[in-house]
């Protein structure tokens, strides 16, 4: 499986994103750098960018949620933005049993989360209103869960979720609205660079 293993402090400097987007607790150095100005594509294909690395989603996947996104009632850079929030490994990052979505990555990976309390193991599954997403019984006393949710005891889970942070169990409430979305990114560029 391919995935992006550069630093990720340095890729958040170049797209002008704080590491506190991606859950990191690092900080960004900003150093004064004489950036040329970029073209109106430049200006798009960065926006793309920034998305794909939030999410950690490659080129092929991007395209094919961006497709599946135009094809669906609605705004398509609204709906690119829903269906990437409605993967399993972002809800479980959302819900605050990963301290970022590469660990919520992981930990689905890992066999440690059930949907509907049926095993789930593929981050980019989509979730639906109503699922219930719950952290695997026999797994619940693990150490690695409890340190998570010191870390992300403070980080508010969004209105379209609800969690339980006692039983490690969460469900998805309603479809996430762009408004509810604290993405410093905008979509309609996306839109703008797919649809040339």
């Amino acid at each position: 499986m391919a995935r992006d293993m550069g630093p990720i402090l340095k890729r958040c400097r170049y797209l002008g994103i704080e590491p506190s987007v991606l859950g990191s607790n690092k900080r960004a150095s900003h150093r004064k750098r004489q950036m040329r100005k970029l073209s109106e594509y430049g200006v798009q294909l960065k926006e793309k960018q920034k998305v794909k690395f939030i999410y950690g989603v490659l080129e092929k996947q991007f395209r094919n949620y961006y497709k599946k996104a135009e094809k669906m009632h609605g705004i398509a850079g609204e709906n690119l933005l829903m269906l990437l929030e409605m993967r399993l490994d972002n809800v479980v990052y959302r819900l605050g049993y990963g301290r970022t979505r590469k660990e919520a990555r992981q930990i689905v990976r890992h066999n440690l989360i059930t949907v509907n309390g049926k095993k789930a193991n593929i981050p980019s599954q989509q979730v639906k209103v109503g699922d219930v997403i719950e952290v695997k019984e026999s797994k619940k006393d693990l150490q690695r869960f409890k340190d998570v949710l010191d870390v992300t005891a403070s980080r508010i889970v969004p209105e379209w979720l609800s969690a339980d942070h006692d039983s490690l169990k969460g469900s998805v409430n309603t479809l996430p609205k762009r408004e509810q979305l604290d993405l410093p990114v905008n979509e309609t560029l996306i839109v703008e660079l797919y649809s040339k």
